[in-house]
């Protein structure tokens, strides 16, 4: 730590460079903390003050727009002005970052007078205390100082949670070891297909899983990340294939939670989103095993979005609508509202469509929807291998034969299927040198669904 004398306060002597600081973790929940100035500093500062509890108090002529949101939430409060002698009476912690070195001299002086300690913003080797980088993951919380160098500091931070948060950085005898390990049962949404697409959080009860329940959708290159003895449970449903009954899945979950392994239900998509999460968390309920639900990445929007599609779009589709298909529209059981979905104008989502693709395109055709509706079809969405293909509802059916589509595939069917075609034909007219200039759908569809 980089110290020099301070020559305004001769009762000090000069500090080696070598002295290193003195961490802390300061507990500020309703105690005064003084922060003077409005600027950028603040702006970063301020809302973690408030998330430690802390009665913050901020002095300043002006605020930045983001301060100022917080004020008018009534969040802290704010003394619109410039410091003066008597502001820091009653703080526990001065936070001097205004862009006058002048007026931080001043509140450390202040500060230093009233035996409190003072953060400046402007000068490290003059400050008494230094703000770490820190981050939050979970019940950890890291700091980082690097000798008053805030970028250098911000990094090693950064690397420091990415590790813990992916769970690429484990304590010492694992993640599963942990004095925190979680108990029950986890239900965890694996995302549409691309590991890199789970959740922070989804990824970290993973690593410290004992068995690990997972499904045919569910990222599989996860897999190979878990030690050798975790227990994994194949718990596929395969499309007229193969398959665990959904009992035999919900007793796997509360076996091996009441012999008091820690189990993660992994899933595709959402567990929530046609997933039988629900049903899951039901009967661990009735045996009285706890779960954590960690949502995930819904292919429905996911997978659409990964090939440039968006599910709605202004003056296109104001509305999207997510159906699984999984029983045909003249099957008894079936509670879809296929007449309703027909007349309306917004974007449909067909999940699990791939087989019956025939007799919904004919349901929608009757029920008004016009066979020139574009449609789109993306088979192994997110994966290395995804491929779309786009047709109209007229056609899509011998599309989807001649292309020889499979499932997993998720059906579009809409206008907004145009807005990709749209940027494809953007980008190509910019890169041969053009304006870029094409028709919108929105231009070509008329006013239908305009929002300001």
């Amino acid at each position: 730590m980089p110290v020099t004398s301070y020559p305004d306060r001769p009762d000090r002597p000069e500090r080696e460079s070598t002295v290193p600081p003195y961490l802390l973790g300061l507990r500020l929940r309703g105690r005064r903390v003084v922060v003077v100035g409005g600027g950028r500093v603040a702006q970063r500062r301020v809302p973690a003050l408030l998330a430690a509890g802390a009665d913050v108090s901020l002095i300043a002529p002006e605020v930045t727009p983001s301060l100022d949101d917080l004020i008018a939430a009534g969040r802290f409060s704010w003394e619109r002005r410039p410091y003066r002698g008597g502001d820091l009476d009653g703080a526990w912690l001065v936070q001097a970052v205004t862009d006058d070195p002048k007026v931080n001299a001043a509140v450390a002086a202040d500060a230093e007078a009233a035996r409190i300690w003072c953060v400046r913003a402007d000068d490290a080797e003059a400050s008494d205390a230094w703000t770490p980088a820190s981050g939050q993951v979970g019940e950890t919380t890291v700091g980082v100082l690097a000798g008053g160098d805030p970028r250098r500091a911000a990094g090693i931070r950064d690397a420091v949670v990415d590790g813990l948060r992916d769970a690429t950085l484990v304590p010492l005898g694992g993640a599963r070891h942990s004095r925190t390990k979680p108990t029950g049962v986890a239900l965890v949404g694996g995302g549409p297909g691309d590991p890199d697409l789970i959740t922070v959080r989804g990824r970290q009860l993973l690593a410290q899983a004992d068995v690990v329940v997972t499904d045919r959708l569910a990222p599989r290159l996860l897999l190979d990340e878990l030690p050798a003895d975790v227990e994994v449970i194949d718990a596929a449903k395969i499309p007229y294939g193969r398959t665990v009954t959904q009992d035999r899945i919900n007793d796997h979950l509360v076996e091996h939670a009441r012999a008091g392994r820690f189990v993660v239900r992994l899933k595709g998509g959402d567990p929530f989103v046609f997933g039988r999460g629900a049903e899951e968390v039901l009967h661990c309920a009735r045996h009285g095993i706890p779960v954590t639900v960690v949502p995930g990445i819904t292919s429905a929007v996911a997978v659409p979005s990964a090939a440039g599609i968006p599910v709605t779009h202004r003056g296109v589709a104001q509305e999207f609508h997510v159906i699984s298909a999984h029983v045909a529209p003249d099957h008894p059981s079936s509670t879809v509202d296929w007449e309703g979905l027909g007349r309306a104008h917004g974007t449909l989502v067909l999940l699990m469509a791939v087989e019956r693709m025939s007799l919904i395109a004919d349901t929608l055709m009757r029920y008004g929807r016009s066979p020139d509706t574009p449609v789109a079809v993306v088979q192994d969405g997110t994966l290395p291998d995804q491929r779309t293909l786009t047709a109209t509802l007229g056609t899509v059916v011998d599309e989807m034969a001649a292309g020889g589509v499979r499932p997993p595939a998720i059906v579009v069917v809409g206008d907004v299927v145009d807005v990709a075609r749209e940027i494809d034909m953007v980008r190509a007219d910019y890169l041969a040198g053009g304006t870029g200039s094409v028709a919108s759908p929105a231009d070509q569809h008329g006013d239908m669904g305009r929002a300001p």
